[in-house]
């Protein structure tokens, strides 16, 4: 497997025409954000200000939003499930989901106009486990597929939250069309949190939900009197989430907008390679997409997202399995007196890619590109805690992965 590091300028970045981030704004995101504030477990996830490894890595500030106490479900993506299915209720009730809260939406009157749903998806876990979690508060029914390779811990938290739920023998991509395919013929509501043709309106409402996460963090920021950040680093699958983080920055601070990194697996790099090929269009990874980064291994952009991401994000990184575990060990052995995060596979590599870069002579250009100095003030999500907790001490403790020097 390659173990280099590997990144690109976005070159299509400075094009005049940019895709329209509205449904990203302020305005409909604080619609999302008011909808997850209505559930019963709903508070603000913290954001860690790691000081002493910003000290130690020479930046003025290292900022990460832990997402491992979503919800009690120790992972961010459920905000997107849940937002995108009280939007498809609302839609079916002929309301806007302003009018709608959880205890609205869960009221017997309501229940009755509504009927049965069965909710269904394609998941590495995260996702999955979100979209049952939401189905069952709801009272409705949810029937999640998993591709090939997964974690049966994580198949087990989604059936513990109600879902009919399966490992297939199909890699993501594959057992997205599965899904796809199901769903007609059984009449269930499909939510993905990847578009294509005919299939938008679901992937965009999610990555509205998923914008309740970045107006956290940016609160939170200007809480400890940093105005915005300099830089964010985002990982990316599909690239919904960096998509939404994206949108939601660029759409506050318009020109002056951070500096955003896209930071994906080298087995599923599918926005990188498209970055590459600098010709406007998503390009496809295939194959198996085996990496520790589950979460991140996805070969089939969202094409709404790769918009956002191609006319907004400056920098695309191809990183191998060991950044992520680099950046595990670091946020589970904190310096000093920073605070100590438990952060899965998939939420953990922007950490290790950070520290890398400052301290590599090999990104010295990477680092100089970024204008990662004194000055910068770097937030990371972190978007799951140890959702595969075998894997995690297998990383953490046994040292699975470790840091290569990989070759010039």
């Amino acid at each position: 497997m390659e173990q280099s590091i590997k990144w690109t300028i976005n070159q299509m970045v400075n094009q005049k025409a940019k895709v329209s981030i509205d449904f990203l704004n302020q305005e409909e995101i604080q619609k999302a954000r008011c909808f997850h504030a209505s559930f019963p477990e709903y508070s603000p996830t913290p954001l860690c200000s790691l000081e002493k490894l910003a000290n130690h890595l020479g930046v003025a500030g290292i900022y990460v939003k832990d997402e491992s106490f979503r919800f009690g479900l120790n992972a961010f993506k459920v905000l997107g499930g849940s937002f995108a299915m009280a939007n498809y209720l609302a839609e079916q009730l002929g309301q806007d989901i302003s009018q709608l809260n959880y205890e609205t939406l869960v009221s017997n009157e309501i229940r009755y106009q509504l009927g049965d749903i069965t909710f269904a998806t394609t998941t590495d876990g995260n996702h999955g486990r979100g979209v049952a979690w939401t189905a069952n508060r709801l009272k409705q029914k949810s029937v999640v597929y998993m591709p090939k390779g997964s974690s049966i811990t994580r198949l087990n938290n989604i059936k513990s939250e109600g879902a009919e739920a399966y490992i297939t023998e199909l890699n993501y991509d594959d057992a997205v069309r599965m899904t796809s395919e199901n769903a007609k013929k059984f009449g269930w509501v499909v939510v993905q949190d990847t578009a294509w043709e005919g299939y938008e309106k679901i992937p965009a409402w999610i990555m509205q939900g998923y914008g309740t996460m970045a107006v956290e963090a940016l609160e939170q920021l200007q809480a400890m009197k940093v105005y915005k950040p300099t830089h964010i680093f985002i990982q990316a699958g599909v690239g919904s989430l960096a998509g939404a983080v994206q949108g939601y920055f660029a759409s506050v601070f318009g020109e002056e907008r951070p500096k955003t990194i896209i930071v994906e697996s080298n087995q599923a790099d599918c926005l990188y390679q498209s970055v590459l090929a600098n010709d406007g269009q998503p390009h496809i990874v295939t194959g198996d997409l085996f990496t520790i980064m589950a979460g991140l291994a996805c070969g089939e952009p969202n094409t709404i997202s790769w918009n956002v991401l191609r006319d907004y994000s400056d920098m695309f990184v191809s990183c191998p399995d060991w950044v992520a575990a680099k950046g595990m060990r670091m946020l589970a052995n904190p310096l000093k007196e920073d605070s100590r995060l438990i952060s899965g596979e998939s939420g953990a590599v922007t950490a290790g890619l950070l520290a890398t870069i400052m301290t590599s002579d090999k990104l010295k250009e990477m680092k100089n590109k970024l204008g990662l100095d004194e000055n910068a003030r770097i937030l990371l999500f972190s978007t799951e805690g140890d959702t595969d907790p075998e894997k995690y001490r297998s990383v953490v403790w046994d040292g699975e992965c470790p840091v290569i020097e990989w070759k010039s």
